[in-house]
């Protein structure tokens, strides 16, 4: 991953969407004051509520070029963050519900499509050179900072879930090792792939739904009552992670994408396959020892997870099928 001074301020601040995103922008660049915004009638899956997520909740990460650390704890854009995680979680709540149980909500997850209709389904049968460099970019808000949102929950549990928790935590950050950092391999990745990998570089170019799914990692992540969901979304990662990696790395040989593009996928087969077993005994079996009154919100948060991934692969697969960009038009 590069690593230059200019990474270190952070990234630009993005490009507005609609007036939401436009005023938090604003607020972060000329310390407007926040207008009162109608909220409650914005659309819980589109660009302008998920961008001006997005911005506020990066300024718990790395922040922005130009701005003033201290906006991380702006009471006025907290004020506004919280209309918005409300409207979302709500939407999510409705939407995405199917499971009351762990053990129905984790079972689900093994269920392979019968007509491998997914989108490393589609990438390793045929996609193209181009798709994988798309799939890339889009991936990189969330690799970039792979475990990151994970690691929040970390202080907020106890006994084996938390040193279930960070025992895959630690091997995400490489276990100790600098050059084996998750990220840094996916920055690897970017680069056989001839993409940039700076930090928060490729925000433009993400449509609702990416931003949606990286989204949702903060929202649980940064919420001590949404621990159990977190841990849910967590779960869900680590139990898909090691077929569907498998099949990307299948689509980075198949083009000849770079040896760095197919190890990012075949570290995740091996790893993530032992990951998932302490992650369903100790992480999630832990939690539900401690605190079963969790169990509806860890599944609710497998729930949530599966649907915006499905919002995204729909996104995703409608455009390459067609034969057009999956990536938000400002990004190109």
């Amino acid at each position: 991953m590069r690593d230059t001074v200019l990474d270190r301020q952070g990234p630009p601040l993005p490009r507005e969407r609609g007036p939401i995103s436009a005023a938090v922008i604003d607020r972060l660049a000329t310390r407007s004051p926040v207008p009162a915004l109608p909220t409650v009638d914005a659309d819980p899956y589109g660009d302008d509520l998920h961008l001006a997520l997005y911005v506020c909740y990066e300024l718990h990460y790395r922040g922005f070029a130009g701005v003033d650390p201290r906006s991380e704890w702006d009471p006025e854009l907290l004020g506004l963050r919280r209309e918005l995680e409300d409207r979302f979680l709500g939407a999510l709540r409705a939407d995405a519900f199917r499971h009351t149980t762990v053990a129905d909500a984790l079972g689900d997850l093994l269920v392979e499509p019968l007509n491998g209709s997914g989108v490393s389904h589609f990438l390793r049968d045929q996609g193209e050179l181009w798709q994988l460099r798309e799939y890339a970019t889009l991936r990189s808000l969330y690799h970039l900072k792979e475990a990151d949102p994970h690691a929040w929950v970390l202080p907020r549990l106890w006994g084996r879930a938390k040193a279930g928790m960070a025992a895959v935590e630690f091997d995400e950050y490489g276990g100790g090792r600098a050059e084996r950092v998750h990220a840094r391999l996916f920055a690897a990745l970017m680069t056989d792939l001839g993409l940039d990998t700076a930090y928060g570089r490729h925000v433009d170019a993400a449509p609702a739904p990416m931003l949606a799914v990286v989204n949702l990692m903060s929202l649980f992540g940064l919420h001590r009552a949404l621990r159990g969901c977190l841990v849910g979304h967590f779960a869900t990662v680590e139990i898909t992670s090691s077929p569907g990696s498998a099949r990307l790395a299948a689509a980075m040989r198949r083009t000849g994408a770079g040896r760095a593009a197919e190890f990012f996928y075949t570290e995740h087969v091996e790893a993530d396959a032992v990951h998932e077993q302490v992650v369903r005994r100790e992480v999630v079996g832990g939690l539900l020892e401690e605190e079963p009154h969790l169990e509806a919100d860890i599944a609710f948060g497998v729930d949530a997870t599966v649907h915006l991934e499905d919002r995204l692969a729909a996104h995703l697969l409608g455009a390459w099928q067609d034969e057009r960009s999956s990536l938000n038009v400002v990004g190109r």
